[in-house]
C-alpha cells in the first residue's frame, strides 16, 4: 500500500470516528438534563480546556499567525457558532434529535444564499434547482406533523441554528494562515463570557451524573472530535469529506431511535434523501469551484506540517456541531 493510500485510509477512519461522535452529541445533551444555555456554557468551558491543552502540547501557540483582525473574525464566528449550538439543542428539546438533525443539514443552502446576498456571488440555475429539491425534502420531513406545535417549533429552531452555522462559516472562511484548532479555541473561549449572563448556575445543584455528560460534550465532542476532524481534513479529498459528513445525521437518527424510540415517519423519510442529495450536490459544487486569489497564497506553517494551517476546508466541507 502506498503512503498516499495509507494516509487516505487513516483520514477516512479519523473522519468517520469524528462524525460518529457527532451523531451521539444529542444523547449527551438530553442526558445531561441541563437547559440549552447551561449545556452550551459548560460545553465551551470544558471544550476550551481540552482544546487549549492540546494546542499547548503541540506547540501551536508559537508562531500562531493570529492578528487582531483575524482574532476579531474568529471571535465573530464564535458568536454565531455558540448560539447555533443553543438553538440546535433547543430544537432537540422541542422535537427530537432525528428531526432537528435532518433539518439542521440544510446549512449548505443558507451558505449559498448568504454568499449571494453578502458576497454577491452568482447563484447558478443548478444551485437554485437543488434549493428547490431541498425545500421539497424539508416540506416532506415536516409536513406530517403540522398539527404538532412542538415539532414545528423544533424545525424553526433547527433552521435558525443552520442559518447561524452558515454565518459562522462565511466569517471563519476569511481567517487564513491560522491553524483551525486555534480558531476553534478562540470560538469556544469567546463563548464563556458570552453565555455567562444566560447561565443558571442555581439549576446545576442537582445535576449529579449530568456533569459527566457535560464534561463529555466538552472533552469528547469538542476537543477530541475537532482534533480528529482537522487531522482527517489534511489527508482526504474534499469530495470524500463531504460524503463522510453524512455519517453524522445517519448515526444521530439511529441513536435517537435506539435510546429514545424516536424515528422519522414514512412520509418524513421520503424527504431525508432529498435533503441529503441536494446538500451533497451543493457542497461538492462549491468546493469544486476555483478558490479566490487571496486564499490561494500558501499559509505560514508551524510545528506540524501534516495538519492544515487554515480553516477553509474545515468550514466548507463538513457539517458539524
Amino acid at each position: 500500500m502506498t503512503s498516499d493510500k495509507l494516509s487516505e485510509r487513516t483520514g477516512t477512519a479519523q473522519l468517520t470516528a469524528a462524525m460518529m461522535l457527532s451523531g451521539t452529541l444529542g444523547i449527551f445533551v438530553v442526558e445531561s438534563g441541563a437547559s440549552a444555555f447551561n449545556v452550551v456554557f459548560f460545553r465551551v468551558l470544558f471544550g476550551a480546556l481540552a482544546l487549549g491543552a492540546y494546542a499547548f502540547a503541540r506547540g501551536y501557540f508559537r508562531d500562531h499567525g493570529l492578528t487582531l483582525k483575524k482574532f476579531g473574525l474568529a471571535a465573530l464566528g464564535g458568536v454565531f457558532i455558540v448560539f447555533n449550538w443553543v438553538f440546535l439543542f433547543k430544537a432537540y428539546e422541542a422535537s427530537s434529535i432525528s428531526l432537528a438533525t435532518v433539518v439542521y443539514h440544510t446549512q449548505p443552502f443558507f451558505l449559498v444564499l448568504l454568499s449571494a446576498l453578502v458576497l454577491r456571488e452568482r447563484l447558478s440555475r443548478s444551485q437554485l434547482g437543488w434549493l428547490v429539491v431541498a425545500f421539497a425534502g424539508l416540506i416532506l420531513v415536516s409536513g406530517v406533523r403540522f398539527g404538532d406545535a412542538g415539532s414545528l417549533a423544533g424545525i424553526g429552531l433547527a433552521l435558525l441554528a443552520a442559518v447561524l452555522y452558515a454565518l459562522s462559516t462565511l466569517v471563519t472562511k476569511r481567517v487564513t494562515g491560522v491553524r483551525p484548532h486555534l480558531i476553534a479555541l478562540v470560538q469556544v473561549v469567546i463563548g464563556i463570557p458570552l453565555l455567562l449572563p444566560f447561565t443558571d448556575f442555581g439549576a446545576m445543584g442537582g445535576t449529579g451524573a449530568g456533569w459527566a455528560w457535560l464534561a463529555g460534550l466538552g472533552v469528547i465532542h469538542t476537543g477530541l472530535m475537532y482534533v480528529l476532524m482537522y487531522a482527517a481534513y489534511a489527508k482526504l479529498p474534499t469530495a470524500k469529506i463531504a460524503v463522510l459528513a453524512f455519517t453524522y445525521p445517519a448515526v444521530a437518527m439511529v441513536a435517537d431511535w435506539a435510546v429514545y424510540g424516536h424515528h422519522i415517519g414514512l412520509v418524513q423519510a421520503l424527504g431525508v434523501p432529498l435533503i441529503v442529495a441536494a446538500s451533497l450536490k451543493v457542497t461538492l459544487a462549491r468546493t469544486a469551484s476555483p478558490a479566490p486569489a487571496r486564499a490561494a497564497r500558501p499559509a505560514r506553517r508551524t510545528a506540524a506540517p501534516a495538519e492544515p494551517d487554515a480553516s477553509p476546508t474545515a468550514t466548507r466541507a463538513a457539517s458539524t456541531v
